[in-house]
């Protein structure tokens, strides 16, 4: 790879490549990123759910079992 850069100036290896690269693949890069962060809201919200629904069952069963009635 080094050789491809060779005789160039800096500013070509480490500003125009990038660019190109970032307008190439730019769509494909925001889908990418856009799915990840999408994917962890939705852990994150699934966790929070079945948390939350494993304190109302626990609640409801320790205020159930102090009365006895079944």
């Amino acid at each position: 790879m080094r050789e491809i850069f060779a005789g160039m100036p800096w500013w070509v290896k480490w500003i125009a490549v990038p660019v190109i690269v970032i307008v190439v693949f730019g769509g494909l890069i925001a889908s990418i990123v856009g799915f990840v962060i999408w994917l962890l809201f939705k852990i994150l919200l699934v966790a929070i759910l079945v948390g939350g629904l494993v304190f109302v069952v626990r609640k409801f069963m320790s205020s159930s079992s102090s009365r006895s009635d079944w």
